[in-house]
């Protein structure tokens, strides 16, 4: 049974995120899921690695991003088709029972390389569903004022899921091999499920003064492709999620090599060892869960355009600067400063995204938000690499934050951008 409600518009306003129940069971469940990824992933390392050497472990962790990234736009024109939470259930589901399955195949015999792989790739593949569907759900759980809450409180859940879910994996690992942790993998997974079931949906009607189009008003093409290509057109006319879209590309490409393989390189030639790396990358990351807090907790940032393009660069400028400290501990305090700058520029992009697109239009504008983290911008981690193995980190991390700071211009340089402002709360 789905259960639905009047529009959001035309209902009294919903109450504050981190007390509306409805949000709470759908944030319950999207945290379940994330840990279960987390605890995925673990479990299928650790498998390949008892079973292969270290270039099929590699080969294993990598085979779901393809299939991930070639069906991404496609999942984004289905969440549009249909509810995005019956993707969402689906593809969980899908999940659910994969990973059950393998943990009762591992559990009878050891794992082959080929089952490993055949894993990955089906489940990178449900995961190009699973994707784009979560990003368009937000719009139809709460009003558009309380979307910046929900942003905080779902980054708030991937940085517990990054937490949680190795160490749960890990202990699963230890007490029962890798058939324990798929299994509590799986078991996530079907937590999530009665979560969602329970979550109300409301349907969603276009934001008022969107130029480009309206929900209702136009026709919608025929086939896959043409709603593709006319997804692809709303994105390129529309005069603000045009330039968030391209200046969160930007800021990926910019800053996602750097922090995920830069960062290795850069201890690795101070030689500040194991625990160096560790203080580096736990800064960032409270830093970036203190923004998803604060948003969190305010709900709504004055002046959000101006403040996210402000924000991002200086986490630009925190990141290049990194690498021009000697002393581990500026690089830490640098890395906490580049995390809030960083967190507060996601988690306003993707407000104001959501906040201003066209509902129709929600899953596949989320999917080409998220093929530029799982397909382009990974292409810059062989690039990072090579670049400071051939002129050191202090270079190439100045040049990929001076990428990411051409990102922050791009948005200083819309004036839609520096203009945008998130909803006011309705009155009650």
């Amino acid at each position: 049974m789905v259960l639905t409600e009047p529009p959001l518009s035309r209902r009294a306003a919903a109450p504050p995120a981190h007390r509306d129940g409805n949000v709470l069971r759908w944030l319950t469940a999207y945290t379940a899921s994330l840990i279960g990824d987390s605890v995925y992933f673990a479990a299928l390392g650790w498998s390949a690695q008892r079973s292969a050497g270290p270039a099929e472990v590699g080969l294993v962790m990598a085979a779901g991003a393809a299939p991930r990234a070639l069906l991404m736009l496609g999942g984004g024109v289905l969440a549009d088709r249909l509810d995005p939470r019956r993707v969402v259930l689906g593809s969980d589901a899908v999940r659910c029972l994969l990973i059950l399955s393998v943990a009762a195949a591992i559990a009878l015999t050891t794992p082959a390389l080929w089952l490993l792989v055949a894993v990955a790739l089906v489940f990178g593949a449900v995961d190009a569903l699973f994707v784009p569907a979560v990003g368009a759900l937000p719009p139809r759980i709460t009003s558009p004022d309380q979307l910046a809450r929900v942003t905080g409180l779902r980054s708030l859940a991937v940085r517990l899921g990054q937490i949680a879910g190795p160490p749960l994996g890990g202990l699963a690992m230890g007490l029962g091999g890798p058939a324990a942790a798929f299994a509590v993998a799986g078991l996530l997974f079907a937590l999530s499920l009665p979560l969602l079931l329970s979550v109300r949906i409301s349907p969603l009607e276009a934001p008022p003064g969107d130029a480009p189009s309206r929900a209702g008003t136009l026709p919608r093409p025929g086939t896959a492709r043409a709603e593709l290509l006319d997804g692809l057109r709303y994105i390129r006319r529309h005069p603000l999620i045009g330039p968030l879209v391209a200046v969160g590309a930007v800021c990926e490409l910019g800053l996602t090599g750097t922090l995920n393989v830069g960062l290795v390189l850069l201890n690795a030639e101070r030689g500040w060892g194991p625990s160096g790396y560790g203080w580096i990358v736990g800064c960032f990351g409270a830093g970036a869960a203190a923004s998803a807090a604060l948003l969190a907790v305010v709900g709504r940032i004055p002046r959000a355009g101006l403040t996210m393009a402000v924000t991002l660069l200086a986490g630009s400028m925190g990141a290049a600067a990194m690498a021009l400290v000697p002393q581990l501990w500026t690089a830490a305090v640098l890395a906490a400063l580049t995390g809030l700058g960083a967190g507060v520029f996601g988690s306003l992009n993707g407000t104001l995204i959501q906040t201003t697109a066209d509902p129709a239009y929600l899953g596949r504008i989320t999917s080409v938000v998220m093929l530029t983290l799982v397909g382009l911008a990974p292409l810059s981690y062989p690039v990072v690499g090579a670049a400071i193995g051939l002129w050191g980190t202090a270079p190439v991390f100045v040049g990929c934050g001076a990428l990411s700071c051409l990102g922050a211009a791009l948005a200083l340089a819309s004036p839609a951008v520096r203009r945008a402002e998130l909803p006011r709360a309705a009155s009650r």
